[in-house]
């Protein structure tokens, strides 16, 4: 166990009174976590496995205000989830970043009633989308941003003009358009930035993750999943942030109530990320936003060096862990085949597959884009009132945290003492403004070679300087591979200090090292031994955490490492 870990479960020991305790460890528990505890409430986070580790780590990578949703007429919903947008874009511009889209237009009149029929009640799948209807929607797109616009105005290009610049675009096209929204590269690490704000913020609060909280003699106890230790813990509010879990842990934490009508009704998003340098290119830095024949709507854009393709949508009865299945994989490229017919694309360029649950509010409607991306809470009174956080979606989780705080706060008959829609995150702090100032700043400072800095400040952002007085310290800032960014003092850092407790919350979530494809078993050998110095493990855990994070990686996520060191030739992944 690492010292920060324990000094974590050692806080509640000491003192085990919460003003609120959040149930949940994703993005939107993570926000309400933070905006609760900058109010000056004592609050205590739990997760039953690592941060981010569920459907927040599986979101589609874009920051974005939601065109599509004007189509359902949820124009409040993207009015928020752009401010949201533009306020990640200044708050954690180390990882939010701007992205150019561009949608191929092949009709002109088509899906003007698309709206229409929403706002009467159609749940059907919507028709194509043409140049009329998307003209108008980017048109309110940048009306709603008029007084306060960050990134350009829309652009609509004719045919001709568009193959100038996309000359593997199909032929069917008739215009297309381009307009700003952004992208994340490391959502998982932003949800570590809030703890690890919070706790310098607030460090009354606690956030504890591969933990359980469960209803004990009218109060709570808290049980470490690593150790089975149980300490008890009292609450005057929770905040129930279980996402697709929602409903579960309602009948968990209310047994006695007759079970009520479910909140949550999942759908399932699975992406691809390949390694294809020509659609690489064919993409010029943009986003395509594009339909496939089925309706829905489909995305690729360039990714950390790869092309980040998706996604699916169908409905799931239950909440689990879920992965990319043969269908999904083949739905994915075949949809990018529509787009650039003569880029050729196969399931053997792809070095990584992920899925997750979307936790959507409850809804009958027959085609699942119909069900709204929007957020609610729904409070459950008792004794320890519970605040149930249903929908939301990564780009509104701050609006949605400040909207359940408000509602805690109120409860609690306790003021707001600050917003947050200016706090910034992590490294995104004192960020200086300007391509490439971050880098040259590290690089003056403490000589880094140039592939070094950028590798740091687009981890970090400005945290990258902590981290580099940690590695000259240490003494060991070699790379760990040819082909690796990360160093034995990087991995040792992250360890120590984000709350790192398995082999796979490093590969997975706190490096990119699985979802770009570096991975190796020698790799993995290499992080684990300087895990196990700080970690205490011995030989049997490493070969435990070892094999766990081998079957994790083939069974969700479609990695299969061999013994020789792998690339792109030589390595196949598969959706299994």
């Amino acid at each position: 166990m690492s010292a920060q870990r324990h000094n974590s479960f050692q806080r509640i020991r000491d003192n085990g009174a919460f003003d609120v305790i959040v149930i949940g460890g994703g993005i939107n528990g993570l926000g309400v976590y933070r905006e609760l505890a900058v109010q000056g409430l004592r609050v205590l986070l739990v997760e039953r496995k690592d941060f981010c580790s569920g459907c927040s780590a599986a979101p589609s990578r874009m920051i974005h205000g939601g065109l599509r949703y004007l189509e359902n007429g949820e124009f409040d919903l993207v009015r928020e989830s752009l401010a949201e947008r533009d306020a990640l874009l200044r708050n954690a511009p180390h990882m939010v970043r701007p992205l150019p889209t561009t949608i191929p237009i092949t009709s002109l009149f088509s899906g003007l009633f698309n709206a229409a029929a929403s706002f009467f009640g159609g749940s059907g799948k919507p028709s194509n989308r043409g140049a009329l209807p998307i003209k108008a929607g980017l048109t309110l797109y940048d009306l709603v941003t008029r007084k306060r616009r960050i990134l350009p105005k829309h652009k609509f290009r004719s045919a001709k003009s568009t193959w100038r610049q996309w000359p593997n675009l199909t032929r069917k096209l008739l215009f297309s358009a381009t307009y700003y929204d952004a992208w994340i590269s490391h959502p998982e690490r932003l949800g570590v930035e809030l703890i690890t704000d919070t706790e310098k913020l607030a460090p009354d609060s606690v956030a504890v993750n591969y933990a359980e909280l469960n209803p004990m003699d009218g109060a709570f106890s808290v049980t470490d999943r690593e150790t089975g230790d149980q300490l008890p813990v009292t609450a005057r509010a929770v905040v129930n942030a279980s996402g697709a879990w929602l409903d579960e842990v309602i009948a968990q934490l209310s047994p006695q109530e007759a079970k009520p009508t479910p909140l949550v009704s999942g759908t399932k998003g699975s992406h691809l990320i390949l390694e294809n340098p020509a659609l690489l290119k064919a993409l010029d830095g943009h986003m395509m936003y594009f339909e496939n024949t089925d309706g829905r709507v489909c995305i690729v854009f360039p990714y950390l060096g790869k092309v980040l393709a998706g996604s699916t949508d169908i409905r799931v009865t239950a909440a689990s862990r879920t992965r990319c299945e043969p269908e999904e994989m083949d739905y994915i490229l075949t949809s990018l085949r529509l787009i650039f017919p003569d880029v050729p694309v196969s399931e053997d360029e792809v070095v990584f597959s992920y899925s997750g649950i979307r936790p959507l509010p409850s809804s009958d409607h027959d085609f699942t884009g119909r069900i709204s991306r929007g957020h609610f809470t729904h409070k459950i009174d008792g004794t320890v009132p519970q605040f149930c956080m249903v929908g939301g979606k990564w780009t509104t989780f701050r609006a949605f945290a400040q909207q359940t705080a408000d509602e805690v706060l109120a409860e609690l008959d306790e003021p707001r003492k600050r917003d947050t829609i200016d706090l910034p995150i992590g490294g995104g702090a004192d960020y200086p403004a300007g391509d490439g100032a971050m880098a040259r700043a590290l690089m003056h400072e403490f000589s880094p070679s140039a592939d070094r800095a950028e590798h740091l400040v687009q981890a970090y952002g400005t945290r990258s300087r902590e981290l580099m007085r940690y590695s000259i310290a240490g003494g060991d800032d070699q790379t760990l591979a040819s082909d690796c960014p990360y160093t034995a003092s990087e991995i040792r850092f992250l360890v120590q200090r984000e709350h790192v407790v398995h082999l796979s919350d490093i590969v997975l979530r706190r490096t990119d090292l699985a979802i770009t494809g570096r991975l190796s078993l020698s790799l993995i050998d290499t992080i684990a031994d300087l895990m196990a110095k700080d970690l205490d493990w011995n030989q049997d855990q490493m070969a435990a955490e070892r094999a766990t994070l081998l079957d994790e990686l083939v069974k969700f996520h479609g990695v299969l490492l061999s013994e020789q060191e792998p690339n792109a030739k030589s390595r196949r992944m598969e959706c299994v």
